[in-house]
């Protein structure tokens, strides 16, 4: 990381530290004080994680200059979607791990029962959050929140964790390997980039903004999943906070199973290459696209 600007590194823990003093809203003291699913859904969502989601959306937020009051809700909701989803995954009748983030997964810190409750508590929390912020003159709100929907669910994130699933123990093809982790990883990652254009009220040309971070979207999200795919066969739970060496152990096609490591290696620098060359271009319209260049530097040499 030592190759990363430090005005990078300071804004990335201001976006962080944005995010982690706006989550602990989204539950009330009542809630906590009488509920142990609510204390369960906070236990998860403040566990730590880079959050990469919430600092997506304000870096091309801040780029096309949207009001940070506009974006927090929307910010916060991707979060607790994207907690929800580890929640899940890493119950028996999914991965079956028992450690996130280096603590104790919500399923064994609690009852599993309780755990199932504080992913479904965190969906729901969260599109009331957006409903909510939906409530002003702004309509691009409404559209971002459908999108945000659209992403999590059967057409994006939902639908690619069961084709995950439906393909353990088979050799896929390349092409449904793309497909899987486009809607799994991608849809997620594709979201933050997106809601911010739909939340600008002085955009112009609109539309050619959202094409161009469309293709960057649609490459750092298969850049972060191959390098997940790595980080399982090179990493340690110890680093990573979480299981490794599962992929190969559970006979899940990956990019390291399907292509192998070094071919791995240079799908993703081709990734981000990819991205960092839309970029370029956004940054030729007149926009600010430094921090989105380191940050894509950091999803390249990040080491969990």
């Amino acid at each position: 990381m030592s190759e990363l600007k430090d005005s990078f590194t300071e804004k990335l823990r201001i976006y962080q530290d944005r995010i982690n003093a706006s989550l602990p809203g989204a539950f009330t003291g009542d809630d906590l004080s009488v509920d142990m699913t609510m204390e369960a859904a906070l236990y998860s969502l403040m566990a730590g994680g880079k959050r990469i989601r919430p600092v997506l959306m304000f870096a091309v937020s801040d780029m096309l200059s949207v009001s940070k009051d506009d974006v927090i809700p929307f910010a916060c909701a991707i979060e607790m979607i994207h907690t929800y989803s580890l929640i899940h995954d890493d119950m028996p009748c999914m991965d079956n791990d028992d450690t996130r983030r280096g603590m104790p997964t919500c399923h064994v810190k609690y009852p599993e029962a309780i755990a199932l409750l504080a992913g479904d508590a965190l969906l729901n929390r969260a599109y009331e959050i957006m409903l909510t912020a939906c409530l002003d003159s702004n309509p691009g709100k409404v559209k971002a929140a459908a999108f945000l929907a659209r992403m999590a669910g059967e057409r994006g994130m939902i639908g690619g964790q069961t084709m995950d699933l439906l393909s353990e123990g088979k050799k896929i093809s390349d092409e449904l390997l793309l497909d899987l982790h486009h809607k799994k990883t991608g849809c997620l990652l594709t979201a933050p980039v997106i809601i911010p254009v739909y939340l600008c009220t002085h955009c112009k040309d609109a539309l050619s903004i959202e094409n161009h971070l469309t293709k960057f979207a649609s490459h750092i999200g298969l850049a972060f999943q191959i390098k997940d795919d790595i980080l399982d066969v090179t990493s340690t739970k110890e680093i990573l906070g979480k299981s490794t060496g599962k992929d190969q152990a559970e006979e899940k096609s990956t990019f390291v199973t399907l292509y192998g490591l070094s071919k791995a290696r240079e799908l993703l620098q081709d990734e981000i290459d990819g991205a960092q060359n839309v970029l370029l271009l956004l940054r030729d319209k007149g926009f600010d696209t430094r921090f989105l260049e380191d940050l894509n530097k950091y999803l390249l040499l990040r080491s969990k």
